[in-house]
């Protein structure tokens, strides 16, 4: 079965830009745009002599450090379960 499509318009930085988009993602990509222009924002205030762009760029690069972060991290997890259960399987080894 093929998902529902849907188009919206989502307003990043006073520009609208229709998207098709699954159902399912609606409110995922309503709250990323809310998000962006929140963060607009707050650049915003503190820099006043900024254009659009200049802001929409800090804003892409603050999101992708949270990306590669949470890569880092989930990797590191990753990394960490399989070193239990690596240990977990050298105890049940020695024990036999």
């Amino acid at each position: 079965m093929e998902s529902e499509k849907l188009t919206i318009r989502i307003n990043i930085n006073e520009r609208f830009y229709p998207l098709k988009i699954e159902a399912k993602d609606e409110e995922k990509i309503r709250k990323a745009a809310k998000n962006i222009n929140s963060m607009i924002a707050k650049y915003r205030e503190v820099f006043s002599d900024k254009d659009g762009q200049d802001l929409l760029a800090m804003v892409a690069l603050q999101f992708g450090k949270k990306v590669i972060d949470l890569d880092d991290n989930f990797q590191l997890t990753t990394v960490v379960d399989d070193i239990k259960t690596l240990n977990r399987n050298i105890e049940q080894f020695i024990k036999e």
